[in-house]
């Protein structure tokens, strides 16, 4: 197996983030929070705090708002691709904003990461979690509004996901197991 690199934290979506105002649908990222631990189910993640609540992701199949669409209940992103869209849009774009519930820092720089269908995390207990049906998660407008933070023509925004796209948005998952509890300090690797 081939280390990937070490999960550096773990979050959750608690609810949807693009609303609507009265110009349209914006990305906002408040419902955003960092936990403990997470849960990984085959309907998405709940998050866990350090006081022990669960917190069911927006994008798990059993929250109230949910934003499951079968293949994206598990999200994968990377710290090095922040860095890069801070150099391109700004301080706002903060580690982890994009909403991938796990935020690895990653050996490889380059993109795309060659990642392949399956990823495997190393818990720190022993277990081997396995993710199946590996896909670079597709940027939305509302994202790519947000990156920019300005007003922005019909093809700066088409450049704009085009740049977001192939991975640096975040990749999405599915679990291959029973359920299992993924925490900062697991190592992500491919098979």
């Amino acid at each position: 197996m081939r280390e990937i690199g070490s999960i550096e934290f773990v979050q959750v979506q608690r609810q949807p983030m693009k609303v609507m105002q009265e110009d349209g649908r914006i990305y906002q990222p408040d419902p955003l929070m960092r936990v403990s631990s997470l849960k990984l189910t085959d309907k998405g993640i709940i998050g866990v705090t350090a006081a022990g609540e669960n917190l069911v992701d927006a994008h798990h199949a059993d929250h109230p708002q949910s934003r499951y669409r079968g293949q994206n209940g598990i999200s994968v992103g990377f710290l090095h691709f922040y860095e890069d869209m801070r150099a391109t849009f700004g301080p706002h774009m903060v580690d982890g904003i994009a909403a991938e519930n796990i935020i690895v820092r990653a050996r490889e720089s380059m993109l795309p990461l060659s990642l392949g269908n399956e990823l495997v995390i190393q818990c720190q207990t022993g277990t081997l979690v396995h993710l199946q049906e590996v896909m670079a998660a597709p940027p939305c407008v509302e994202f790519s509004r947000f990156a920019l933070a300005r007003e922005a023509t019909p093809q700066e925004i088409k450049a704009t996901l085009q740049y977001l796209d192939d991975g640096r948005r975040g990749y999405y998952a599915t679990l291959d197991g029973p359920l299992c509890e993924i925490r900062a300090g697991d190592v992500l690797v491919a098979p």
